[in-house]
């Protein structure tokens, strides 16, 4: 019997499905969603592109041709290019005001202690959270009653109010994951609370601020509902794309002029990448992600 017992197989213990489902994730998980990350992202980019090229003014597959003719038209369209000038200034004023803004307020919320500091801190992040539209509207009315003309200035005004609370949440979140320790040590040794911030601080939020400063101006260079509500008549951007998007057949100009300026932009955040990664010293792709995405948030 003894024997007869020791020949009987020892029964193994199968696997779950659900085991296998969450292996199969782990080993397989990541790479996919990052597929479909990419994929959902710049998607819409590469088809906007590749119609740029087709020879119709209709959006739809198959090709009637490829040309070239639509970057001509738009290269050659007055008001284009007065909208793109208008926005690039805009945009160019209101990154730099920003970062200025945006960093004495976060360095202002984590390093200072004062009254009223959390709601201060939460009338910082409304811009974040409220609609543009009715930021815009409310400002269209304010602008009203105060018989202020729409111009330039109040769409720089606007687009100031919206964006440097970006730039506040950026640095604020550096700030806190820097360890105050290295500050008390140059305090101790004689530093003066500017000396801080201009040799302790500064070159600490660089890769922050440059990455702020893009942000900005990307946000100031695509805000269509403020500048539709306070710029008056000087057409920016944003508001000439959605004047000429009424008529069909500007759409191919459409399509190239913003195939040209999503480009540039992604070409503008790949510089920031290139930029912090080599002034951090990564060298290997984790590293450099880390970095990069460590410098935004």
């Amino acid at each position: 019997m003894d024997s007869v017992q020791g020949t009987l197989a020892v029964p193994v213990a199968r696997r779950s499905i659900g085991s296998h489902v969450t292996r199969a994730f782990n080993a397989y998980g990541g790479p996919v969603f990052a597929v479909l990350f990419v994929v959902l992202l710049y998607g819409p980019l590469v088809l906007l592109a590749v119609f740029s090229f087709n020879d119709s003014i209709v959006f739809s597959l198959p090709w009637s041709g490829f040309t070239t003719k639509w970057y001509s038209e738009a290269f050659a369209n007055d008001n284009l290019l007065m909208a793109l000038r208008n926005s690039v200034i805009v945009a160019s004023i209101v990154a730099p005001v920003s970062v200025v803004l945006g960093t004495l307020a976060g360095y202002a919320i984590t390093r200072l202690r004062f009254r009223l500091r959390g709601p201060s801190a939460m009338l910082l992040a409304a811009p974040l959270v409220v609609p543009w539209l009715v930021i815009g509207i409310s400002a269209l009315i304010f602008f009203s009653q105060v018989q202020m003309a729409l111009s330039w200035n109040t769409v720089v005004l606007m687009q100031i109010v919206v964006t440097f609370p970006l730039v506040t949440v950026l640095v604020s979140a550096r700030l806190l994951r820097f360890e105050r320790i290295q500050e008390e040590a140059a305090i101790d040794l004689g530093a003066t609370q500017m000396q801080v911030i201009r040799y302790i601080l500064l070159p600490h939020l660089i890769p922050s601020l440059a990455a702020a400063a893009i942000l900005a101006f990307s946000w100031s260079f695509n805000n269509f509902e403020i500048s539709f509500f306070v710029g008056g008549f000087d057409q920016l951007f944003p508001v000439w794309v959605y004047s000429t998007l009424r008529h069909a057949s500007n759409l191919p100009i459409v399509n190239a002029i913003a195939s040209l300026v999503s480009v540039t932009e992604v070409l503008l955040v790949y510089l920031a990448y290139l930029l912090i990664t080599w002034r951090s010293g990564a060298r290997s792709s984790k590293e450099k992600a880390d970095t990069f995405i460590g410098s935004i948030r």
